[in-house]
């Protein structure tokens, strides 16, 4: 069995306490989410930290992952240096594999502290300061992709919020799917396309965007048809599954 551990050397000083992230994740009681992968909280030097256990992928894709893609734990983790603010702080990430078969993969990072994700607000109309929220989340996304990122599963859950003073602290997670290159409109518009967000709150979001850079007229009208498309294609195949559908 071979063993790769990469540390982010601003956390050196946990080197002893993370060299096993796979007794450190089956030593943690504090499961926070838990489905296709598995996140729990680890507490090392008094700091709490998210440690994230990856499925282990089947023959052929463990095999895939062994030689000729990336993990989605080493994604994770250089993605997150990559995004800097705009992600939680990586920490390491580990990988085991038996010949060229992927094994395990685990990535820790630090803990982000939030009150809410965008979930809450895009489905409460009475929650509080919600355009404001909104409108700050279009910002944060502008400058996301003023840098050439986008996330690739740009979806509620994975849009954290934390209410700082007057304001509010937006973060990412879940970047192992990650393009980076400059963006066109349509690559903008279409990055919002898996909020399931009502017509009216994406119009917010789209003209609040286009306030503070250069869009094409239609801005808003594409951010609506691209969640539009993308609600259609998921009750398509939810229906196919016979589940029910949402708006």
């Amino acid at each position: 069995m071979r063993v790769k551990l990469q540390i982010n050397q601003q956390f050196n000083d946990l080197k002893a306490e993370i060299e096993n992230l796979e007794g450190l994740f089956s030593g943690s009681a504090e499961s926070i989410h838990k489905a296709r992968n598995e996140l729990r909280i680890v507490t090392l030097k008094g700091q709490r930290y998210i440690l994230k256990a990856f499925k282990v992928p089947g023959f052929p894709a463990n095999a895939i992952y062994g030689v000729l893609r990336d993990s989605k734990a080493y994604k994770s983790y250089h993605n997150s240096i990559l995004l800097k603010d705009y992600a939680p702080r990586p920490v390491a990430y580990m990988e085991k594999k038996q010949g060229c078969l992927l094994q395990q993969s685990f990535y820790l990072s630090e803990a982000f502290d939030y009150d809410f994700t965008i979930r809450e607000p895009l489905l409460d109309a009475d929650f509080p300061d919600r355009d404001f929220i909104l409108r700050g989340f279009a910002r944060f996304s502008l400058k996301l992709h003023n840098d050439g990122f986008f996330h690739r599963d740009y979806s509620p859950g994975n849009i954290l919020i934390r209410r700082e003073g007057d304001g509010f602290i937006f973060k990412v997670v879940d970047v192992n799917r990650l393009s980076i290159s400059a963006l066109s409109d349509s690559d903008r518009a279409r990055s919002f396309s898996k909020l399931w967000a009502r017509p009216e709150d994406l119009t917010i979001i789209a003209e609040e965007y286009g306030q503070h850079t250069k869009v094409g007229k239609r801005f808003a009208e594409d951010v609506v048809r691209f969640s539009e498309q993308n609600k259609s294609v998921k009750n398509f195949k939810k229906r196919l599954k016979g589940k029910p559908v949402t708006d």
